[in-house]
């Protein structure tokens, strides 16, 4: 990275206007270079990903997929595929989203684009698909237009956020976290209020307890699975995409600042809050290092 995660979480927001300008080569190297570097998610989940040219057509594509269409001049875009596996989309959210703020690093602009793209041009650009792949969404990249970048920034920044007391709890649910409490972990969890998600619903749930850190999924009514629209659209469970990239935030800002962990799956016995409420996983912090005495 080539500033501080906590700056590139800061600046990224989702830009939908784009200047004409393709992306320049070196910019392309690069961000081909770490997608061809980061290809396995925290879960184990193999996924593959290219910067493609925007084409003429991709604009009404978008729309029919019934995802955002009014991405504007957009001259590429980060596809991806994964293989299916039980946590397929949380490993995809997760290093798209690094891959997204690597690209802020390099200055350019980018948008998620939510949908099932798995029978798309998109899919086409990439040879197609195996039998056991899917594209859950795709990404818009450029140079940043003239698209109101300030207004933007300051409606996914301001009143839309929950605040931290209906996102983070202690021990168990219904007890807000003490942020000042938290030391350097409070940094780690602005990290994971501020990431993107669908609609900016915010559906991630951590609750702190024995040291832990576990996630949970709390899902948004008309969201995923039993959603008659998405059944529709065919539209991928996005919200556990949106998981995957809150879970990038926490443990790229908690490497940032030396808090070692590492993922892994060990349900709670804390109850939920209610039958909306999964859980996805656990960052487990790694006991401090003691150097021995003589």
């Amino acid at each position: 990275m080539k500033r501080p995660i906590t700056e590139l979480i800061n600046a990224r927001y989702s830009c939908r206007t784009y200047r004409a300008e393709p992306i320049a080569p070196e910019e392309q190297r690069e961000l081909t270079e770490f997608l061809t570097m980061h290809t396995v998610g925290p879960f184990g989940s193999q996924a593959r990903f290219a910067l493609v040219a925007a084409s003429p057509g991709d604009r009404q594509a978008l729309k029919r997929l019934g995802t955002y269409g009014f991405i504007k001049g957009a001259t590429g875009f980060l596809v991806g595929a994964v293989r299916r596996a039980p946590r397929d989309l949380e490993d995809y959210g997760h290093l798209l989203e690094h891959a997204i703020l690597f690209a802020t690093g390099l200055g350019l602009g980018t948008c998620w684009l939510g949908g099932t793209f798995t029978k798309s041009s998109f899919a086409a650009r990439m040879g197609g698909l195996e039998r056991d792949e899917i594209m859950p969404a795709v990404v818009s990249i450029g140079y940043i237009g003239d698209d109101g970048t300030q207004r933007i920034r300051e409606r996914e920044a301001g009143s839309r956020r929950l605040p931290a007391s209906s996102l983070f709890f202690a021990e168990r649910f219904g007890e807000p976290l003490d942020i000042g409490s938290a030391g350097g972990y409070a940094t780690v969890l602005e990290g994971v209020r501020m990431a993107p998600s669908a609609t900016n619903k915010q559906p991630w749930r951590i609750v702190r307890r024995n040291g832990d850190w576990h996630f949970y999924l709390q899902r948004t009514k008309g969201y995923g699975k039993g959603s008659a629209i998405f059944s529709v659209l065919r539209l991928a469970d996005l919200q556990r995409v949106d998981l995957g990239i809150a879970m990038c935030h926490f443990e790229l800002v908690a490497r940032e600042m030396g808090l070692a962990g590492e993922w892994v799956l060990d349900k709670p016995d804390i109850g939920t809050l209610g039958p909306a409420v999964e859980y996805t996983a656990t960052w487990r912090v790694a006991p401090p290092t003691s150097s021995a005495t003589r």
